[in-house]
């Protein structure tokens, strides 16, 4: 079985928070599942309403007259007794029931039972059911597995994952054993990527062919929920969806809107490109105008790259044969743009994505820097290099040289071991893992 980060958040809050729990994310990223599991492990009695499955229960909430006449409704629905002080209630895919938001407030307040809410990030009911005061609820949002949760999943040892981090605060080169195996194994989770469905085919069989299905198979769900969920835009947003790999493939990776029609308009398509954000199926990284603190101010929201939220489904999506190729390192591949989803979904799921975007910046003058994110109080750019010539970063030199920005460091992740030079500190592409805006045993869950 997968161990998630989100496990330790979700039992502590569980068995210690009198409120109740969201736990949010993108489709087929293991949140009922996760959910299941704990419920079984913490409670004795659980009872589940999964809100697609069973439309009914929505009426629930729409005709209830209080606490007590709607844990009799939810009894009488489940067929299952309500045991107070031992029972679980568990309302999955809340997104579709927009009286959660008025109803959850009751049942806290009644405080016989504890509550645990799933909802996936296509709704746009959720950012209602957000609003609820402190006091009420809280929120924890899940990603794809990333790279620490894959390490520990296939097998790597904590002594490894001991021996890395300590390389990476001491930025000192990783043993080269060690160094070349997790080469092999970042070329493994290109291809497998986060989502634990497809994570779990690998382990289950070893055959990435079994890997790719999977893949596909959440690519087809994912295009299945825009028609769902965006009836008057769904051509439109599925045509974006489809356009991110050869966007991200081309030479400067920014999202070209006359790709989608020679005539499109920013105006007329941000719907779309807010619609993919929102659902947690896209990356965006904005362009900003100067990498100075904070980097919000220079937001330009016409001028980004999307990334997917799983490089595994961008390798899916690319097809060709490029697994085996990746597996096999082939020199005639541009990693390029896998490397730079990885990254991006890194920072994201650790911490760096202000209001759920990244940045990067690119001027006519200095020229184009992959990742700015704020760390440690000052900006910090990351660029991304696959190639041998990862030491050439004209763009990189003439920022951190500008006196006017007055950077103090910068990370490049690259395929070769950990060295510094000057401000430049190069770290192996698996050491994005370890690039986080808090420490994952002191992380608390944030306030609604």
């Amino acid at each position: 079985m997968i161990k998630r980060r989100a496990d330790d958040l979700i039992h502590n809050f569980l068995l210690n928070d009198k409120r109740a729990l969201l736990v949010t994310g993108a489709r087929q990223v293991g949140k009922t599942f996760l959910i299941r599991k704990i419920a079984k492990e913490c409670f004795e009695n659980v009872i589940e309403i999964n809100f697609i499955e069973q439309p009914d229960a929505i009426k629930l909430f729409s005709e209830q007259k209080g606490a007590k006449d709607l844990l009799l409704r939810v009894s009488a629905i489940t067929h299952k007794s309500l045991v107070p002080g031992k029972t679980l209630i568990f309302f999955d895919e809340v997104q579709q029931c927009k009286e959660m938001l008025t109803a959850i407030k009751f049942l806290v307040d009644e405080g016989n039972y504890k509550y645990v809410m799933s909802g996936t990030l296509l709704g746009i009911e959720l950012d209602n059911l957000r609003s609820v005061p402190v006091g009420y609820m809280d929120e924890i949002e899940m990603y794809p597995i990333d790279l620490l949760e894959f390490f520990e999943a296939i097998g790597i040892g904590r002594d490894v994952i001991t021996h890395l981090n300590e390389c990476f605060e001491k930025k000192c080169p990783v043993d080269d054993f060690v160094h070349q195996r997790m080469l092999e194994v970042i070329r493994l989770y290109l291809i497998v990527g986060g989502m634990p469905a497809a994570v779990q085919k690998y382990l289950d069989t070893n055959n990435l062919r079994r890997v790719y299905e999977e893949q596909r198979g959440i690519i087809r769900t994912y295009k299945r929920d825009i028609t769902q969920y965006e009836n008057n835009r769904k051509l439109q947003i599925e045509e974006i969806y489809d356009l991110i790999p050869s966007e991200l493939n081309a030479k400067n990776k920014r999202f070209i809107l006359k790709e989608l029609n020679e005539k499109a308009r920013f105006a007329k398509y941000e719907d779309g490109f807010v619609w993919l954000k929102d659902a947690g199926v896209a990356i965006p990284t904005y362009n900003v105008e100067e990498p100075r603190v904070p980097l919000l101010l220079s937001k330009q929201r016409n001028l980004f790259k999307l990334f997917l939220n799983d490089v595994g489904l961008l390798a899916a999506m690319y097809g060709g044969n490029i697994q085996t190729r990746l597996l096999s390192n082939d020199a005639n591949i541009n990693f390029g743009a896998v490397f730079e989803n990885l990254v991006a979904q890194e920072l994201y799921a650790h911490g760096f994505a202000m209001d759920h975007s990244l940045y990067y910046f690119n001027s006519k003058r200095q020229g184009e820097l992959d990742f700015l994110v704020e760390y440690d109080g000052n900006v910090l750019p990351i660029e991304v290099k696959s190639g041998k010539d990862y030491t050439r970063h004209n763009a990189l030199s003439n920022v951190m040289e500008s006196k006017e920005y007055n950077i103090p460091s910068a990370y490049v992740f690259c395929q070769d071991n950990t060295h510094v030079k000057d401000d430049y500190i190069y770290f192996p592409i698996y050491m994005i893992a370890f690039v986080s805006q808090y420490q994952w045993k002191k992380q608390s869950i944030s306030l609604i």
